[in-house]
């Protein structure tokens, strides 16, 4: 069956016979693997498409078990992106990111229009990267379903103030039974109480990326943040040993 749709590049390796995996993110079908034997060296609409940060039109041959990429056209290339060392650095994070969070082949427009206005805005914005990064992260787990538990306790369900986060648990815990889990040994807490993180985590979720253009958070709430949403994909969606977090 020959289809199409929107995609962007996530990863690509390397095959035989002068052909490439490539890992995509389509808007019609979600994360799918293809294979291709278009070149990725010239100026052809095929060669652009399949470089990083670039948003682009592909045409799938799909069969029962697999995809193979037939022909690639380029939407738009964030070309800017490459130009910049952080920005490049940030943005192939976010690329490996988003490929080991996303299962195969589940459908998630939503995210993949946030990824498209994330790079948008990633190749013009000069401070606040990282905020825009935890902010685009915070929607892929909302918009995935592997959102943490933000509005009442982990632990008793109670609708009480957030004192720590539990990593474990999968959201807030409140100072009662925040001692609980510390007593039995839970090394996941993350505390958080001199830092409104839940109201943080949830203006990312419920609103879009163009309302952060010009917001950028304190340095030392981005980086708690930043080890609350490593460490809980690390936990829950097995996200480790990524080579692109090294470089951020």
């Amino acid at each position: 069956m020959l289809t199409d749709s929107e995609g962007i590049v996530l990863r690509q390796i390397k095959t035989s016979y002068n052909r490439r995996m490539i890992q995509l993110f389509t808007k019609k079908y979600g994360k799918i693997s293809a294979g291709t034997g278009l070149g990725e060296k010239g100026r052809s609409k095929g060669a652009l498409a399949l470089r990083p940060f670039t948003w682009g039109r592909y045409e799938l041959f799909k069969n029962r078990d697999s995809y193979n990429i037939n022909s690639a056209e380029v939407i738009r290339s964030f070309y800017g992106i490459g130009e910049d060392v952080e920005k490049y650095m940030q943005g192939a994070y976010v690329l490996e990111f988003t490929g080991r969070a996303l299962p195969e082949e589940l459908p998630v427009p939503a995210l993949f229009d946030n990824l498209v206005e994330f790079f948008q805005i990633l190749e013009h914005r000069e401070k606040g990267i990282g905020t825009l990064v935890l902010a685009y992260q915070t929607k892929l787990l909302h918009l995935s379903g592997t959102m943490p538990q933000l509005d009442r306790c982990v632990v008793c369900g109670e609708e009480k103030p957030a004192h720590s986060f539990s990593v474990r648990e999968g959201g807030i815990v409140c100072a009662g039974c925040a001692g609980g889990l510390q007593k039995s040994g839970d090394s996941t807490l993350i505390y958080c109480e001199q830092f409104d993180i839940v109201s943080v985590l949830k203006y990312f979720v419920n609103h879009p990326l163009k309302k952060l253009e010009n917001i950028a958070l304190h340095e030392e709430m981005g980086s708690l943040l930043q080890k609350l949403i490593r460490e809980y994909a690390a936990y829950h969606l097995d996200i480790t040993d990524m080579k692109s977090e090294k470089l951020v």
